[in-house]
C-alpha cells in the first residue's frame, strides 16, 4: 500500500473532512508559509491532526502508534542518520530480527520511504505518529553525549597539561570550526538546546570535569574524564564573552549571542574561582520566540484579570517576588509588552537586559563604574517616563527612590527576593523603607514559583495514602473520600523523569484600606492579619495543592518547591508570619548583595518626602 501515491487533499475531500473552498484556501496560504498541505490545514483549523493520521493509517493500512510507548534504543535509532531523521520526521522505534519499525509523520511521502529503506540494512515496517511527538523524541534520542565525550578524548590526547595550549590563538569564527574545543562547545550548546535546557554548568574537579544541564529546574549531569580540557574551554568561552582570559582569581560576568540550530540564543556567562579551577555557568535565553505575553504565563484567568487591572493604573508600585529562576522576569516582560505603545514612555534598569523590547528605553547596570539601580532611577525620573521598571529592589536607596517615583505619578514595577507576597512589606521595612512611604506607594505584590508538569504521555492515577489525604483535607478543607492523585511513571518523551515542562503557581495580594492603614502605622502583625483576612488572597500552597489534585503536577513536586506540608501550612498562617516578622531574616538570593551607591553629590531628584504618614485613597 505504501507504493500507492496518496494525495492527502483528495483523500480528505473524499471523506468529507474538508470542503473544496477550504482546500483552495489552504493551497493559496501554503504558497506563503511553505507548510505541507496537512500542516497548513491543521494550522487553519479546518481539520485536526488526529483526523489526518486516522485517515492515513486506514488508507495506507499502517498502524497509528504513540512513540512514547516504545523504549527507544539510541543505538538502534541512530542507524538512521540524524539529518535524515529530522528531514523526514522519522524515528526507528525498534529492531526485530527481520525488520525495523519506523514511525513517520507522513508515511505517504514515497521519497522519504524509499530513502529510509535505502539507508537501513533491513526492511522497513512503517507506522504513523504525531509530528510534535516525533520531533521531541528525535531531540532526546540524538543527544550529543557521545559526541561530547569523543571530542573531549580527542582534545585530552592533544593537551598534556592545562598550560600547554594558548587558546587565545584559536579563531572563534568560521575559520576555527574544526578546532576540537570549538566543536566541543558547539556540541554542548546543540545538546542543551535540543533538550530545552535553561543553563549549562561547567564544574572542574581534581580528576574530572562535570557538565550539567538544568532542564525544567532539575540538573542532569555528564562526567568528562579529560580534566585537561577545562582550561581551553574556559579561555575560549571568555573570549566569546569579551572577558579577561588572564584573570582567574576574580569572578567575571559577560554575555554573547549564539546561533544554534536556527535559533538565536542569548548566553549570559558567569565565572567563579573554585578550588579546582574556574567554574562557569551559562544561562541560555532563547530569543527566537520573543517575549511571553501575560496569557502565556499560566496565571489563572481570574487572577490575570485582576493583574491586568493593576498594571493599567496611572501610578503606584507593583512588586513581583520569588527566588532566582522563578519566572519573575517573564511576568514583568509580559506586563511591559502589554503596556508598550507609542503613547507611553517606558524606562527600565536591568541587570542584565534579557529581552530587547522595541520602543522601551532599556539600561544595563554597570556597578563597576557606579551605574547602579539607584543612580539610573534618579536620572530616569528626569526623562519624563510614564512607567519605570527596576530590575530588583536591592538596597535602601533603590527602594526609597522607587517609592518616591510611585507616589509622584509614575507606575513602577520591580522584583524582590522573598518567600511569599505577605512578607514583602516586612522585607522592605527591614531594608530601611519608611512605613508611611511604603503604605503610600505599594499597590500590589504577586509571588510566584515554577512547578514541573506531569508528563502527559505517561501520567497515571494513584490512590494517596492517609498522610497525604490528611494534608489535603487540612489545607483545602474539602471532602476527600474519593481523592485521586497523579504521577508520571517515566517514558522516553520525559527521559524517564515523569515530568515535562513547567507551570507557574502564583499568589496575588492587592492592598486594601485596612492593610494600608496597618502599614502606615508600622504595625507589621496587623498588616499580616489583614492580608490573611482578605477574601481574594489565596496562598501559593493552596493553589499548588489544587494543581496536584487536578493532575497538573505531583504532590512530591509541590513539596520540593514549596517545602514540606507542615512548613507550607505554617508559613500561610498569621501566627507564623507574625513570628517571622519579630525576627526578620532577609531572603537569600543570587543577587542579594550590597550595591555600590551612586554619586551622593548628584543633584536632588526634586521629589519631596511626605511630611507625615498619609493613607492612600481607595
Amino acid at each position: 500500500m505504501l507504493r500507492k501515491k496518496i494525495r492527502l487533499g483528495d483523500l480528505l475531500l473524499e471523506r468529507g473532512l474538508i470542503t473544496d473552498e477550504q482546500m483552495q484556501t489552504a493551497l493559496q496560504t501554503q504558497k506563503d508559509t511553505g507548510y505541507k498541505l496537512g500542516q497548513q490545514l491543521v494550522e487553519l483549523g479546518y481539520v485536526t491532526e488526529d483526523a489526518i493520521l486516522r485517515e492515513l493509517s486506514e488508507q495506507l493500512q499502517v498502524p497509528w502508534v504513540d512513540p512514547n510507548d516504545y523504549d527507544v534504543d539510541p543505538d538502534v535509532a541512530e542507524k538512521l542518520p540524524e539529518n535524515y531523521a529530522r528531514r523526514f520526521q522519522a524515528l526507528v522505534l525498534e529492531e526485530t530480527k527481520d525488520d525495523y519499525l519506523v514511525a513517520m509523520a507522513d508515511p505517504s511521502d514515497l521519497i522519504a520511504y524509499d530513502e529510509i529503506n535505502r539507508l537501513l540494512p533491513k526492511p522497513v515496517r512503517v507506522a504513523v505518529a504525531r509530528e510534535a511527538v516525533l520531533r521531541e523524541l528525535i531531540n532526546l534520542t540524538y543527544r550529543r553525549s557521545e559526541e561530547i565525550q569523543s571530542i573531549a578524548e580527542e582534545i585530552g590526547q592533544e593537551i598534556d597539561t592545562e598550560d600547554d595550549i594558548d587558546i587565545s590563538t584559536l579563531p572563534v569564527g568560521e575559520g576555527g570550526a574544526n578546532a576540537p574545543v570549538v566543536r566541543l562547545l558547539q556540541s554542548l550548546f546543540e545538546d542543551a538546546v535540543q533538550v530545552g535546557a535553561s543553563d549549562i554548568h561547567i564544574e572542574p574537579e581534581e580528576k574530572a570535569l562535570r557538565i550539567r544541564f538544568r532542564r525544567d529546574g532539575i540538573l542532569q549531569e555528564q562526567i568528562i574524564r579529560q580534566r585537561s580540557i577545562h582550561s581551553a574551554m574556559v579561555s575560549l568561552l571568555k573570549i566569546m564573552a569579551g572577558l579577561n582570559i588572564t584573570e582567574r582569581r576574580l569572578p567575571q560576568d559577560g554575555r554573547f549571542q549564539a546561533r544554534v540550530q536556527e535559533r538565536s540564543i542569548d548566553v549570559r556567562l558567569s565565572t567563579l574561582p573554585l578550588q579546582a579551577g574556574e567554574g562557569i555557568v551559562m544561562r541560555l535565553l532563547d530569543q527566537t520566540e520573543g517575549v511571553t505575553n501575560l496569557d502565556g504565563t499560566g496565571m489563572p484567568a481570574e487572577m490575570l484579570q485582576r493583574f491586568r487591572k493593576l498594571i493599567h493604573m496611572p501610578y503606584g508600585m507593583v512588586l513581583v517576588t520569588g527566588p532566582t529562576g522563578s519566572g519573575k522576569s517573564t511576568t514583568l516582560y509580559g506586563a511591559l509588552s502589554e503596556l508598550n505603545s507609542s503613547e507611553v514612555k517606558i524606562i527600565t534598569a536591568e541587570d542584565p537586559v534579557e529581552y530587547r523590547l522595541s520602543r522601551v528605553n532599556q539600561i544595563q547596570i554597570h556597578e563597576d563604574i557606579g551605574l547602579t539601580f539607584a543612580r539610573i532611577l534618579r536620572t530616569a525620573l528626569r526623562q519624563d517616563p510614564d512607567i519605570v521598571m527596576v530590575g530588583e529592589m536591592r538596597d535602601e536607596e533603590t527602594a526609597d527612590m522607587g517609592m518616591r517615583a510611585a507616589i509622584t505619578g509614575h507606575l513602577v514595577f520591580s522584583t524582590l527576593h522573598t518567600n511569599d507576597a505577605v512578607s514583602s512589606a516586612n522585607r522592605l521595612i527591614d531594608m530601611g523603607v519608611k512605613p508611611y512611604m511604603l503604605a503610600a506607594a505599594l499597590r500590589a505584590v504577586i509571588a510566584q514559583r515554577l512547578l514541573r508538569r506531569i508528563c502527559p504521555y505517561c501520567r497515571e492515577a494513584y490512590t494517596p495514602d492517609e498522610h497525604e489525604r490528611a494534608w489535603f483535607g487540612s489545607v483545602l478543607k474539602e471532602d476527600l473520600d474519593s481523592l485521586q492523585l497523579y504521577r508520571g511513571r517515566g517514558c522516553a518523551s520525559c527521559s524517564q523523569t515523569g515530568y515535562s515542562g513547567r507551570i507557574g503557581v502564583f499568589e496575588l495580594l492587592e492592598l486594601n484600606a485596612e492593610m494600608v492603614s496597618a502599614l502606615g502605622r508600622g504595625d507589621q502583625s496587623g498588616f499580616i492579619a489583614a492580608c490573611h483576612a482578605e477574601p481574594s488572597y489565596e496562598p501559593m500552597s493552596q493553589v499548588a495543592l489544587r494543581y496536584a489534585r487536578e493532575g497538573i503536577t505531583t504532590l512530591a513536586e509541590v513539596f520540593r518547591v514549596l517545602g514540606e506540608p507542615d512548613e507550607s501550612l505554617e508559613a500561610s498562617t498569621p501566627q507564623a508570619d507574625e513570628a517571622a516578622s519579630a525576627s526578620p531574616e532577609p531572603a537569600v538570593g543570587a543577587d542579594d548583595t550590597e550595591q555600590v551607591e551612586g554619586n551622593s553629590e548628584e543633584d536632588d531628584d526634586g521629589l519631596a518626602e511626605p511630611e507625615e504618614p498619609s493613607e492612600r485613597a481607595q
